[in-house]
Formats: C-alpha cells, structure tokens, sequence
C-alpha cells in the first residue's frame, strides 16, 4: 500500500487529516451553511453569515479559515481584525455582493441627501464603509423597524428589500436593481409544478427569492430560520426555496421527513468553488489567501454592523 502522502485521500481520510492539523495549528474552521455536508462534517461552527463571524470573534483560536465566499471572510474580518482569516478557495466571490460599490454608494447618497442606506451584510467591505446600518436575513425586518428613519435606500437586493417594504409601509424603502442570481432563478411556474407534485409539502423560501415565489410560501425566512422550521415542524414534507444543499442538509438532520428542492437550478456555483481539498490545503499552506483589509476600512465597515446589534 501506499504511504498516506503519495497516494489519494479518501473522503474520510481527508477529513481526519483536516481535523488532525486544525487541532495542531489551532485553527478555527467555520462553514456557511451552503457548504456540502463533508465540510460540515469538519467544520467548528456552521451558519450563516453572521453568526459565523459572531463566532469567530468569540473562538480562542487565532487563526480562522471560512469556508464559504469572500465577503463573508471579510465580515469575519472586520469583527475579527486581530485574527489570521483565509478563505480556502480564493476564486469563491458573490456576484449580489459584488453588484454595487462605494463609488456606487456615494451617488445613491448624493441623489437622495435625506436617506440612510441600509446595506445587506452580502455587500463587500467596502460598500460597507459607505452604510448607515448592515442587517442580515433574519435581522433585517427587526432592524428596520426599530430605524426612527423612514426614508431608507436598500442595497443590494431588490427581492429582500422589496419583502421588508410591504412588511413596513410606513417606511419609504427604495431598491434598485440586483439580486441573487441564484435565487432570482426561482419562477412562480417552479412553485405551481413543485406544489402540484407535494401537495401535502409546506412551501419554506428565501427573502432573496422574488415575490410571485413569496406570495406563494407557507413560510419565509432565512437560510438558518428555515432549517429551524423544518426540524420543529410536525410536517413531514417540505419544499425549500433556497440553494438546493440545504435539501441535502435536512435529510441528513430529519431522515423521517422528505425534502424537495423548489428548483433543481437551484445551485450556487461560488459556495460550490470550495471542496475539501481546498480546506486541506489551506491548512498544510498550499492554497488560500488570507484576508488583508486596511484599518481604517476595517474602522468604517464595523460601524454599521455594530448599528445593527444596537438596533436589536
């Protein structure tokens, strides 16, 4: 047989070998919750976006590798700015993170002088030094709410904002054009085929997704609140409109329970960019990049996120 070097890993050898060095190096693995359920299985934390950064500020260890997209490593980043941050696969961006900058920002801001810009956390750092307030999936409502300002420019997602703003018509809520291309991939023709074949399946989807597959949910909610629902609910079927791996994930949670994708399209190929072997490398240093952000952008970018936790 060939030594463990010199010939190919199996899945679970891989895996042991991850959990091996990150206990050597005390590296703190954090896994979004697109990721495959092999990295779950390796990972520290898994979560979203947030809440993983939440936990990498928190984790004793110094060094962090995030497993998901970059403007996620970056928010861990910025909460985290005395710890090392890799991203094990540095091809892994968001193309909704990526769809409005700073440059963007200013414009928007100088076009409506009167209005605070709200910014989703999958925006990059950089927009983020030009927000008022950052809020996530499951906060934004809340957040919003509590805002004394009503007149509010929301970036990047049209789909999200627009679900606040029929939540909150006393707020003017102005959105622009963008989104998930993942999610904006779903069509109200997918949840009439999906529902007519599970009739007795509740319908779980994404603020991301748009309206006319909204309107037709039995539940609406972030990545985390929909696994959540599914687990506590008495169901037993479940159509999820959201990135297809949580399909995956909740079979392996609630084997008594049948899961099916809203949309088979459903795929996000940037979440998909990371595999094991890159988190393998990134631990033995043969691949990744780490997360470099200056001070004062790391200063401006942190400011909104803490407005958010001050909002509730």
């Amino acid at each position: 047989m060939k030594d463990m070097d010199t010939r190919i890993l199996t899945t679970g050898e891989m895996q042991a070998e991850i959990i091996r060095l990150k206990k050597e190096n005390d590296v703190c693995i954090l896994a979004h919750a697109y990721q495959s359920h092999d990295i779950w299985e390796i990972a520290d934390y898994v979560g979203d976006s947030f809440g993983l950064s939440l936990k990498a500020e928190a984790a004793a260890q110094d060094t962090v590798v995030m497993c998901g997209v970059r403007f996620m490593a970056e928010t861990v980043k910025i909460l985290a700015p005395h710890k090392r941050v890799i991203l094990p696969n540095p091809e892994s961006t968001c193309p909704m993170a990526e769809q409005y900058g700073k440059e963007e920002a200013r414009k928007l801001k100088e076009m409506y002088p009167d209005h605070k810009i709200v910014a989703y956390i999958n925006t990059t750092a950089e927009l983020k030094t030009e927000t008022d307030v950052v809020v996530t999936s499951s906060s934004a409502l809340k957040i919003l709410k509590n805002m004394k300002e009503e007149d509010i420019i929301f970036l990047p997602d049209p789909n999200l904002g627009g679900w606040i703003s029929k939540k909150l018509p006393e707020k003017n809520i102005k959105v622009f054009e963008g989104g998930c291309p993942v999610h904006m991939g779903i069509s109200a023709e997918n949840v009439v085929a999906t529902k007519e074949s599970h009739p007795e399946a509740l319908l779980l989807v994404h603020p991301e997704c748009r309206e006319e597959v909204i309107s037709g949910a039995d539940f609406v909610g972030s990545t985390t609140e929909i696994i959540d629902f599914a687990k506590e609910s008495d169901n037993e079927e479940f159509i999820i409109g959201t990135e297809t791996s949580i399909v995956d994930h909740l079979k392996f949670a609630c084997p008594e329970k049948k899961f099916f994708p809203l949309f088979k399209g459903t795929i996000c190929s940037d979440m998909k960019n990371t595999c094991l072997a890159d988190i393998y490398g990134a631990l033995l240093g043969t691949c990744g990049e780490e997360i470099v952000l200056e001070p004062q952008v790391i200063e401006a970018a942190r400011r909104p996120i803490e407005r958010m936790i001050e909002l509730g």
